[in-house]
């Protein structure tokens, strides 16, 4: 993923053009004009250079004496978080157009205290890398060679919640919000985006959704290409063998011989090329059509031998090992996307408790940050380099 361009996007000719017509946009959603001239000052502040994206720091950047109309925004407004989002998924696929290669889906820990916010729990958090007290986040995005732009959102609901409606009452969370895992929440964002866009080029995600069978079987009946990472205890059938014959992935890479590996980039790194040791075989696919193979991929470290990566892969019978090595180079675009929202928006600086705070936060900023990823794919398309 290549360097961000300065926030203080003022340097670039035309910005302010382009800024003024994205916020028009956001017009059939708000329903008084006051509101959705908040929305202007709300997203110029997180674009903008304030210290904090929070509610003081956004409001003295807007020239307010008090946070309470941004607060305001972000709770009793009437606004449609829905339809922001929608206009988020259009603004991206339009700006980023055919450059788009990958729907990526992730999540993000968000840390907290105490236990008032809705989701808030222990859990393991992967932005802290252990068990903290957290909310979490699925998120899904869009992705270019360089670009990873962020199009919808989901608050991941522990059990822990969702058995106790008197604590999602006082959070706001309406009777009809039931528990749904993260692999669930992912196909639900993915179902919204291939309704409004169709199929893209791949999907990717990491062990928590490749993991998950149903998530790869919906995926495959809407015939959507996708490079998902699995942990090595997960089972495979190769081609021709029996279904009890299914063994573990590991096992099954372990016995391939040493000539079966190839040197190959899977992208362009802040250092040049990511070279790893790759393999693939095909996987049993005797129950899709004759155009459509799954495959075993798998990922060797040069430094390490012992660090191995794994991928299912879903994709048209005439894929290259190449095609798929890049697709899994894709996904890393997510965490560069992560820590360029909260650095440049402060997608984590939020200090909202209820439901829909969060959702409206963390909506706004997502369009923050695409409108800065479609400007540094317009820039770089300026300049002759790649989107």
């Amino acid at each position: 993923m290549s360097p961000p361009l300065p926030v203080d996007l003022a340097q670039l000719e035309g910005w302010q053009a382009e800024f003024d017509r994205l916020h028009e946009r956001l017009r059939p959603h708000a329903a008084q004009r006051r509101t959705h001239d908040r929305m202007k000052r709300h997203l110029e502040g997180v674009l903008g250079k304030a210290e904090r994206k929070n509610g003081w720091h956004l409001a003295e950047a807007a020239g307010d004496t008090s946070p309470y109309a941004m607060q305001h925004l972000l709770g009793r407004a009437s606004w449609n978080v829905v339809g922001v989002r929608e206009e988020t998924r259009r603004y991206v696929r339009e700006g980023l157009g055919s450059a788009i290669r990958a729907r990526i889906v992730d999540e993000s820990g968000f840390l907290k205290k105490g236990e008032k916010s809705a989701g808030v729990a222990r859990q393991y958090s992967g932005t802290a890398g252990r068990v903290e007290n957290c909310q979490i986040g699925v998120f899904l995005a869009y992705a270019t060679a360089t670009e990873c732009a962020y199009v919808d959102a989901e608050l991941y609901l522990p059990e822990s919640w969702t058995t106790d409606r008197a604590r999602c009452q006082e959070a706001g969370i309406a009777k009809d919000v039931v528990f749904q895992t993260k692999p669930q929440l992912a196909q639900r964002m993915l179902e919204r985006a291939q309704e409004a866009d169709g199929p893209v080029q791949w999907v990717l995600a990491d062990e928590v959704y490749g993991k998950n069978q149903e998530l790869r079987r919906w995926l495959e009946e809407q015939r959507q290409s996708y490079v998902l990472a699995v942990g090595c205890n997960l089972h495979v059938r190769r081609v021709g063998r029996k279904p009890k014959e299914a063994r573990r992935v590991d096992e099954v890479v372990a016995g391939l011989p040493a000539e079966a590996w190839q040197c190959l980039s899977a992208g362009e790194g802040s250092k040049g090329p990511r070279l790893y040791d790759w393999v693939w075989l095909e996987a049993d696919s005797s129950d899709l059509p004759e155009e459509w193979k799954r495959f075993l991929l798998a990922r060797r470290s040069l430094e390490d031998p012992t660090e191995i990566a794994y991928y299912f892969v879903f994709a048209p019978a005439g894929v290259t090992l190449q095609e798929a090595v890049e697709a899994a180079g894709l996904r890393w675009n997510i965490e560069s996307g992560f820590e360029q929202a909260k650095q440049e928006v402060g997608l984590d600086e939020y200090e909202v408790r209820q439901w829909e705070g969060w959702h409206r936060f963390i909506t706004l900023g997502l369009l923050a940050h695409a409108f800065l990823a479609v400007q540094r794919a317009r820039a770089r398309v300026e300049k002759g380099a790649p989107a």
